[in-house]
C-alpha cells in the first residue's frame, strides 16, 4: 500500500510491505505538481502495491492563489450576482470596517469575473412546475459569448434545479452544441442537488474548476504510476480523507480540493485508538500553515459544508479542521508598529527558507529554529539538503528593527507557538471541551520541534508524537475506507404522512450508488442520514442518524425522536412540540479497506534503560545563556526510554524538541510522550 499527501511545500510519501513502513519526502513543484507524486513513487517502488492512495491541496491552492482555468457561469436570468454577494456574511473583524470586501467578490479578486456571469430566461419554482420554458435561441447568444471569450468551462446553476433538472439537462446540450464537447461542463442539479441557491452554485463552480485542474493531471499520474509497473488502484482522498477510485472522483471533483490536513485527523484517530484515548486535539504543522482538528470519544467532527475562504461554501462531507498561518516556511516580518510578526505569508518550497540557499531572503521560522541550534544543517529532510546558518543570520539581520539578534530570533520563535497555541486552544473553546481531558497529536515536520514548547499555554494532559511525524498524513490515507454517498434535498414535514416520500428518496438513492459499485456493493450496509431542523429554523442540524429500518408510518416517530435527541446534543434544548422539517438526506455505502496497524513493540514503562545522548548541542536565543541539550537519535531509543529536557531527538524527516522542565517517554507503538515535571 502507498499513500501520498501533495503538500504546498513538500510532497509525503509512505509505503507499507509486509507491516514495514518505509517514507520519503519529495519537494513539491507548484507548475507539475505530478512531477514530486511520481518521483516518490520511484523512490519506494510501486510494483506489487495493491493500491496508491493520493490526497493533494492542489485544488486548494489553485482556489487561493486565483491560478485558474477560464470558465463561465450560467443562472437564471437576473441571479448572475449571486457568486459575488455569497450569504451577505462579515466575518468578526469585518463587522465595523467599512472597507471589507469578500474575496472572491468583484470588488476583489471573483472566481469567475461578471462578463462570463451569463443569464438564460427560464424560470422553474420550488415545486419543480416549470412557470417558464428555457429561451433556447437566448441560451444560444449567451453561449455565443462565451465561445468568443474562449472559456473552458461552464458551471450551470439554476433557481430551484434540485427539485427539477430539466432546463440544466437541457442547457447542457445546449452548451455542448455551441462551445464543444471538449468544454467541461458541471450541472448543479449533479453535482450538489442540495438547496440554497448559492452554495449550490459555488459548488458547482469549484467542481467545472477541479474537472479541468485535475483532468489532465489524474490520467497522466494514471499513466506515469502504470509505467512504473504499477497494476493495483489509484484512489483520491475526498474532504473528509474517504476513498474513491481516481475516476469516479473526477465526476464530481470538488470533493477532493483538499484531503491532506482531514488524513492526519484520520491517522491521529487510529493512533489514539491504540493508545486507548478517545479524545484528541490533532495538530498538524507544516510549511505553510498549522491544521487543527479535533476528535472526541474516537470520532473527528464531520460537517456538510466548509468554506475554503469566507463565505466560499463548498457542499461537501468534511472533516471540520481550523487553521493559522504558522509553519516551517512562514515568513519573518516587522509590523508597521516595529512588532515582530510570524506569518501569514509563506515562503514555500521555491524559493523556501533563506537557509535553503535557492534564492530566498526573507527570514522564516525554519531559519529560526536553525539558528537556534534546534535543527541539524547536516541533516535536514533526511540529510537531502544541507542548510546554511549564515544566510539564515543575514535574513534576520536584514530587518529593520531596533531589536538585537538574539530578540528577533527568540520573539519569532515564541510567537510563532503562542499562534499555534491559541488556535489549538480556540478550537477546543469553540467546541466547550476541556483542554486538560485531551491529549495533543503533534505531527507535520515542524510540530515536534514547535509544540512541545506550547506545552505550559495548552495545559492538555500531555503531548504525543507519533511515529514518523513528517508524513502522519500521508500515513491517514492507509487508515480510511472507500466510501461512496449521494445527497439529496426536499423540504418535508417527518410526519407519519410523509414517511412513503421520504423512504422512497432514500431507496433510488441506494439502487444509484449499489449500481455505481456493482459487485464491489455485495454485502455492504448503507448508512442513512439526514440534515434536518425545527420547522421554521432557517440552520439545520447535521447527520442525524436515521437508521436501518424502512421508514413508515409507524417508525417516522421513532425517527423524529433521534433528531430531538442529536439536537439536544449539540445545542443543550429539546422543542418536542416543535415539528420537524428534513431538509437534506444522504445514503453512504462504506467499503472497508485495509488499513495500517499500529503494532506494540513492548510494555512502554518506563522500564528501558536511561539512554546516552548521542553527544551534547548548544541551543541558543532560547534563554538568556547558553542551554546545553542531549541530542539523540529516535531510532536507537528504546520502548520505555526517557529523556529528560532539553533535549533535540532527531529522525530523518522530522526534529522533536523536548524544553528544559519536560519528560520525554517513549511508547509501546513507538510514540513519543512529553508532559511537563516540576
Amino acid at each position: 500500500m502507498i499513500g501520498v499527501d501533495v503538500g504546498g511545500t513538500f510532497t509525503d510519501v509512505v509505503a507499507v510491505r509486509d507491516g514495514r513502513i518505509e517514507v520519503t519526502k519529495v519537494p513539491s513543484d507548484a507548475s507539475d505538481p505530478a512531477t514530486a507524486v511520481v518521483e516518490g513513487a520511484r523512490r519506494l517502488g510501486v510494483q506489487g502495491s495493491a493500491v496508491f492512495n493520493h490526497a493533494s491541496t492542489m485544488g486548494l491552492n489553485a482556489v487561493i492563489t486565483r491560478r485558474l482555468p477560464k470558465v463561465a457561469f450560467l443562472t437564471t436570468e437576473g441571479f448572475r450576482d449571486i457568486l459575488d454577494r455569497g450569504t451577505i456574511r462579515r466575518p468578526l473583524d469585518g463587522q465595523t470596517d467599512p472597507a471589507w470586501r469578500r474575496p472572491f467578490g468583484d470588488a476583489a479578486r471573483p472566481l469567475v469575473p461578471r462578463y462570463l456571469r451569463r443569464g438564460v430566461v427560464e424560470r422553474m419554482l420550488a415545486d419543480g412546475t416549470e412557470l417558464r420554458p428555457l429561451d433556447a435561441d437566448q441560451a444560444r447568444r449567451q453561449l455565443a459569448v462565451l465561445r468568443r471569450c474562449e472559456v473552458q468551462g461552464v458551471a450551470i446553476c439554476l433557481l430551484n434545479a434540485y427539485v427539477n433538472p430539466a432546463h440544466e439537462e437541457q442547457l447542457r446540450e445546449l452548451t455542448h452544441e455551441v462551445l464543444g464537447d471538449d468544454v467541461a461542463v458541471s450541472i448543479s442539479s449533479e453535482t450538489s442537488p442540495l438547496a440554497k441557491e448559492y452554495a449550490r452554485a459555488s459548488t458547482t463552480v469549484v467542481d467545472v474548476l477541479m474537472k479541468l485542474i485535475f483532468g489532465r493531471y489524474s490520467a497522466s499520474l494514471d499513466a506515469d504510476l502504470r509505467a512504473l509497473g504499477f497494476e493495483g488502484d489509484l484512489n483520491f482522498a475526498d474532504c473528509a480523507a474517504t476513498l474513491l477510485p481516481w475516476r469516479e472522483a473526477l465526476e464530481k471533483p470538488f470533493r477532493i480540493v483538499f484531503a491532506g490536513p482531514a488524513a492526519g485527523t484520520i491517522s491521529s484517530t487510529r493512533l489514539g485508538a491504540a493508545l486507548g484515548t478517545g479524545n484528541l486535539l490533532c495538530a498538524d504543522v507544516g510549511g505553510t500553515s498549522t491544521d487543527v482538528s479535533l476528535v472526541v470519544d474516537g470520532a473527528p467532527f464531520v460537517n456538510d459544508t466548509f468554506e475554503i475562504e469566507h463565505d466560499l461554501i463548498i457542499n461537501a462531507l468534511s472533516t471540520e479542521v481550523s487553521s493559522v498561518g504558522a509553519g516551517g516556511g512562514s515568513i519573518v516580518s516587522i509590523s508597521p508598529s516595529g512588532d515582530v510578526r510570524v506569518g501569514p505569508e509563506s515562503a514555500g518550497s521555491d524559493p523556501g527558507p533563506a537557509c535553503y540557499g535557492r534564492g530566498g531572503t526573507a527570514p522564516t521560522l525554519t531559519d529560526a529554529c536553525l539558528l537556534m541550534g534546534i535543527l541539524d544543517p547536516g541533516g535536514f529532510a533526511g540529510g537531502e539538503m544541507h542548510l546554511d546558518p549564515a544566510l539564515a543570520r543575514r535574513a534576520f539581520e536584514a530587518l529593520d528593527t531596533p531589536l538585537s539578534l538574539e530578540q528577533r530570533v527568540s520573539f519569532a520563535y515564541r510567537i510563532a507557538v503562542a499562534n499555534i497555541a491559541e488556535e489549538v486552544t480556540n478550537v477546543a473553546v469553540r467546541h466547550g471541551v476541556d483542554p486538560r481531558d485531551f491529549t495533543l497529536v503533534a505531527y507535520g515536520a515542524a510540530g515536534p520541534m514547535l509544540l512541545p514548547a506550547a506545552l505550559d499555554l495548552l495545559q492538555v494532559a500531555r503531548i504525543v508524537i507519533p511515529p514518523h511525524p513528517g508524513l502522519f498524513s500521508a500515513m491517514g490515507l492507509l487508515s480510511t475506507d472507500l466510501v461512496y454517498y449521494e445527497s439529496r434535498s426536499a423540504y418535508v414535514v417527518l410526519s407519519p404522512e410523509s414517511a412513503a416520500q421520504v423512504e422512497e428518496g432514500y431507496q433510488q438513492m441506494e439502487r444509484a450508488l449499489r449500481e455505481r459499485l456493482g459487485a464491489a456493493a455485495d454485502g455492504v450496509v448503507a448508512r442513512r442520514s439526514l440534515d434536518g431542523r425545527l420547522l421554521g429554523q432557517s440552520w439545520e442540524t447535521p447527520f442525524v442518524e436515521v437508521g436501518d429500518e424502512p421508514i413508515t408510518a409507524e417508525t417516522m416517530p421513532a425517527l423524529v425522536e433521534r433528531f430531538h435527541e442529536a439536537y439536544e446534543r449539540r445545542y443543550g434544548n429539546r422543542f418536542p412540540y416543535v415539528p420537524v422539517q428534513g431538509v437534506t438526506y444522504r445514503v453512504q455505502l462504506v467499503v472497508p479497506a485495509d488499513k495500517i496497524e499500529h503494532v506494540a513493540r513492548g510494555a512502554g514503562d518506563g522500564a528501558a534503560p536511561a539512554p546516552a545522548p548521542a553527544r551534547t548541542i548548544g541551543l541558543h536565543h532560547l534563554s538568556d545563556e547558553r542551554l546545553g541539550a542531549g541530542e539523540y537519535e529516535r531510532e536507537s531509543l528504546a520502548v520505555g526510554a526517557v529523556v529528560h529536557g532539553p533535549a533535540v531527538i532527531r529522525e530523518a524527516l522530522s526534529t522533536t524538541f523536548v524544553m528544559p522542565g519536560q519528560v520525554a517517554e517513549v511508547g509501546r507503538f513507538g510514540e513519543i510522550s512529553i508532559e511537563q515535571r516540576a
